[in-house]
């Protein structure tokens, strides 16, 4: 049992859907991208997702495209990564972590140390969305035996042929991107969303959070209705991108939280 299987049974227990967010290590600096961490969990934040920034980003779209850059520019690596994670753990010890990235910067770092340190830091899963499940032996495997869940993403594009290969290893719970092409680029429907999140629980016990598209308060409560929860990126990415002060982020966060606790 990881923070996220605890998280999800405790929320299971209360009748409650998740609210997940996703943020940039590093965004818009390191003092900063950790204050506001650490706020997330009183602004009504289940799990956080934090993204681990990387030079190519091939699934993100414009706005975390752009946060990447700006935590690059500012020294954001790997290790600093981590060490942001060590530092919201001794404050923090039971709001769950997903590290959110692409593979190479893990590749170079060597998976059997990366995992160590990973795990010493306290995250707590991964999602790598350029490892496919042909992949699984290279991280997903690995980090599973290391304690750690490894999140899969299932897209309105995996058919009922591909699914039950893309459940095979997924553990923690299953992030349905909900619209086609990068984050941020449309809004999730709740109509398209239902049958899909119906679709993939029909082959697996996991939890089925919903991200991609959601950038409203409504939208989180009317897509969290559809699933066990929703995740918001880009539109919390956006109002860092503005030099929106952390108290302007956070109430902003509270209020896509409360959205989801509705739903």
């Amino acid at each position: 049992m990881t923070r996220i299987d605890d998280k999800f049974a405790e929320l299971k227990a209360a009748g409650k859907k998740a609210f997940v967010t996703y943020v940039m290590a590093g965004d818009p600096n390191y003092a900063e991208s950790l204050e506001i961490v650490k706020g997330l969990p009183g602004a009504g934040v289940d799990i956080i997702e934090l993204g681990l920034p990387f030079t190519d980003p091939m699934a993100d779209g414009v706005t975390i495209q752009l946060a990447g850059q700006r935590a690059l520019a500012g020294g954001m690596t790997l290790q600093r990564t981590l060490d942001l994670a060590t530092e919201f753990r001794k404050g923090d010890d039971t709001t769950p972590i997903v590290l959110m990235g692409y593979y190479n910067p893990i590749y170079s770092r060597g998976v059997a140390k990366f995992l160590v340190d990973a795990k010493a830091a306290g995250i707590d899963g991964m999602i790598v969305v350029d490892l496919p499940p042909e992949e699984d032996v290279e991280l997903c495997i690995p980090a599973q035996a290391a304690g750690m869940n490894f999140i899969r993403l299932a897209t309105p594009t995996t058919d009922d042929k591909r699914l039950p290969k893309v459940l095979q290893n997924t553990s923690g719970f299953v992030y349905y991107v909900s619209v086609n092409g990068t984050t941020g680029a449309a809004e999730a429907e709740v109509g398209d969303v239902g049958p899909e999140v119906a679709r993939i629980k029909s082959q697996t016990d996991l939890p089925v959070i919903v991200g991609f598209g959601i950038n409203t308060p409504e939208k989180a409560e009317n897509i969290a209705r559809t699933a066990d929860g929703c995740v918001v990126g880009s539109a919390i990415v956006a109002q860092i991108g503005a030099s929106k002060s952390v108290a302007d982020v956070l109430s902003f966060v509270a209020s896509l939280a409360e959205g989801a606790h509705r739903g």
